[in-house]
């Protein structure tokens, strides 16, 4: 009883992840008209030097489902493919990022993840970001949509394409073993959790990683949280210190990543877009990839959490790091300024 009373005064009990809130800055659009839209894109695409700011406000200002409706009624007109016409139009990061648009999420996340793996060398840092940060349900929609568009299996893709202990989590992860969160907290078991982190670690000469895989990869959300505040009580670093002393590259990444996000997955968004956009080019792929896959989720989360960890809006920093019509387009998903 005494470990449970311990337990009260210290943390914080909530049994949902609110990691799970949906915070979208694009919403479907009101008085919606498909073949108005599609008529204005046709226009766009055909004006010599292309109108490019036409094709910015309807489609990053459209839902993903209000801009399929949009290519259905463009196909049915002008009797050629949407997304064709706009490959032909568009060029550089903006293309890259009106295409993004054109695919659901779950898609977008599953054709993100084959371009990372896909030809010569792996792209670790999309791997890392989209296996690490999405939760089971939507590693499971991913999965079911990476077969469909590409008639291969995730799992055995990432096992061909990693290897030893980084291999390892990624395919724990992609296997979708995390527990569902519970109203019944289990003081027993996070104490154990906890404890079992610190002497397969910090503890030990050499780190049983194979423990805080099977920990991080099959405990839910709330109880992880439970656990890393524990752990302080037997390790004297924190968990992320624990992880910068015990192991190194893309598997010290990799639960760095997941620890951000059992945390604050917006912050970890948040910290991803600013380090993107530090130099002076800014990482437009990155920059992309968070604004694409996360408008219609969580991005006016992640605006808030940017601007009280860095004093400044997204929106001055995508002013300041980006230009152009790309520029344009982020600045429009971003919806406005803080």
């Amino acid at each position: 009883m005494a470990l449970v009373s311990q337990f009260l005064g210290q943390l914080t009990l909530s049994c949902g992840d609110s990691n799970d809130l949906r915070y979208p800055t694009v919403v479907p659009a009101r008085d919606f008209d498909p073949a108005k839209d599609a008529a204005r894109i046709d226009t766009a695409i055909k004006t010599k030097g292309v109108d490019e700011q036409t094709v910015i406000d309807i489609l990053t200002r459209r839902s993903y489902e209000q801009r399929r409706d949009i290519a259905f009624e463009y196909e049915r007109f002008a009797k050629k493919d949407m997304i064709t016409a706009l490959k032909g139009a568009l060029s550089g990061p903006l293309e890259a990022l009106i295409l993004g648009l054109m695919k659901s999420t779950t898609e977008y996340d599953a054709s993100e993840l084959r371009a990372s793996m896909k030809g010569l060398g792996t792209d670790e840092e999309t791997l890392i970001e989209i296996v690490c940060s999405r939760n089971s349900q939507e590693l499971l929609e991913i999965k079911k949509v990476y077969k469909e568009m590409f008639k291969k299996e995730l799992d055995k893709d990432v096992a061909g394409d990693t290897s030893g202990n980084f291999a390892k989590l990624l395919l724990a992860l992609v296997q979708t073993k995390r527990d569902e969160p519970s109203s019944v907290i289990d003081y027993e078991k996070i104490d154990d959790d906890a404890r079992c982190l610190y002497e397969a670690g910090v503890k030990k000469k050499a780190t049983d990683v194979v423990t805080w895989i099977s920990i991080m990869s099959e405990r839910s959300v709330p109880h992880l949280q439970r656990v890393f505040e524990r752990y302080k009580s037997y390790s004297p670093y924190d968990m992320k210190e624990s992880i910068r002393k015990e192991v190194k590259g893309d598997l010290e990444k990799s639960f760095l990543t997941l620890v951000e996000c059992f945390e604050n997955r917006q912050l970890y968004f948040a910290n991803r877009l600013c380090e993107a956009m530090k130099s002076k080019g800014a990482k437009e792929k990155v920059v992309t990839r968070i604004a694409v896959s996360r408008c219609e989720v969580d991005l006016m989360k992640i605006r808030t959490e940017f601007k009280k960890q860095y004093g400044r809006s997204l929106y001055q920093t995508i002013t300041e790091h980006t230009k152009g019509d790309y520029q344009k387009a982020l600045l429009s998903l971003c919806a406005g300024d803080d």
